[in-house]
């Protein structure tokens, strides 16, 4: 059994993904390998200078406005990073430590504690198709998201459909062509310019048609027109639930871990629109800001469920928050 096929079963524990993982993740490096790799800008601008800063010093106030200082240059965010800083300050006095060496550590537990300690995963029907609706701003790689989960899926044995709703730009069609033609699926797309939700409307009854286990649909990206972008959106999701009671199953926000605490930004536009189910953070391997999956669990409380960690078509993965903290903290 594949990888996109467990986290569709229901939830696991952290123990039990990455134990079955191990099973079937190539090992190159090996997947914890990969996503420490990925970690090292983040780690250089982040956990390399907490390891300065703590370095022979005593705990004094003026350490704790440094170590405040530190995470949110990590994007971890301003009210994220002082509820980092004053949970630390009330463990020192508990555990009446006076080595500031020791924070290292009592960070890190804390930030597990916020991250949480189980694979969040993807919503699923009990009739199929499963249907995702994808949105995000332009350029966040959602595209690429999108051919990267239709190819895991179709490697676990799912039919997959993708339904080109972003019929604003005709690049957004071609690309995703580009992608349908490479992994193998069907893709269901209209004229540019058209009717989004005629488009969703039409891919829903294709992939019933078809007997589609999967079907991906992607919508338009255009922030700078945010007002028409969200109606239009909030306008595919009536018409998929109309068609199919709890559909979308799935509103998974694609987000690129490069633009830090704009990344936030949009998930509070987005969650306000259509009620973000999960996050795909892209391009993690390019980014110093890995903070933001911090600062997105802490103030928003919607789910990381996939991360992208690289190029080929495996990196894109399910999101172990365990595993995120011990390859943040790694040596």
């Amino acid at each position: 059994m594949g990888l996109f096929s467990r986290i569709l079963g229901g939830k696991k524990t952290v123990a039990q993904e990455v134990a079955s993982t191990a099973e079937t993740v190539p090992d190159k490096p090996g997947f914890f390998g990969r996503l420490k790799e990925s970690l090292t800008k983040t780690r250089q601008g982040f956990i390399e200078k907490i390891d300065v800063l703590f370095r022979g010093r005593i705990i004094d106030e003026e350490l704790y406005e440094e170590l405040e200082e530190i995470l949110i240059q990590a994007d971890v965010g301003v009210d994220t990073a002082m509820e980092l800083v004053e949970k630390t300050r009330r463990t020192v006095k508990e555990r009446r430590l006076d080595d500031a060496e020791g924070l290292k550590d009592i960070l890190k537990e804390h930030i597990g504690d916020m991250l949480g300690n189980e694979t969040a995963v993807l919503n699923t029907s009990s009739v199929a198709p499963t249907i995702i609706m994808v949105v995000g701003v332009n350029g966040v790689g959602k595209t690429t998201t999108i051919g990267k989960l239709a190819y895991q899926y179709k490697a676990d044995g799912k039919k997959v459909v993708i339904g080109a709703a972003d019929t604003f730009r005709a690049a957004a069609i071609e690309q995703l062509e580009v992608w349908a033609d490479r992994v193998g699926v069907d893709l269901i797309k209209h004229r540019e310019g058209a009717d989004p939700a005629a488009v969703a409307f039409d891919a829903l009854q294709a992939a019933k048609a078809r007997g589609a286990d999967i079907l991906i649909i992607d919508t338009a990206g255009r922030l700078h027109t945010k007002t028409n972008l969200m109606e239009e959106l909030k306008k595919i999701h009536r018409v998929l639930n109309r068609e199919m009671t709890g559909a979308p199953q799935e509103v998974l926000l694609v987000l690129d871990a490069t633009t830090g605490q704009n990344a936030v930004n949009q998930a509070v536009l987005f969650q306000e629109a259509v009620g973000v189910t999960g996050i795909a953070l892209t391009k993690l391997d390019g980014s110093a800001k890995g903070g933001i999956v911090i600062a997105i669990k802490h103030t928003q409380d919607i789910p990381v469920k996939l991360i992208g960690i690289g190029e080929e078509m495996e990196d894109l993965r399910p999101f172990s928050p365990v595993d995120f903290a011990e390859a943040l903290f790694a040596e």
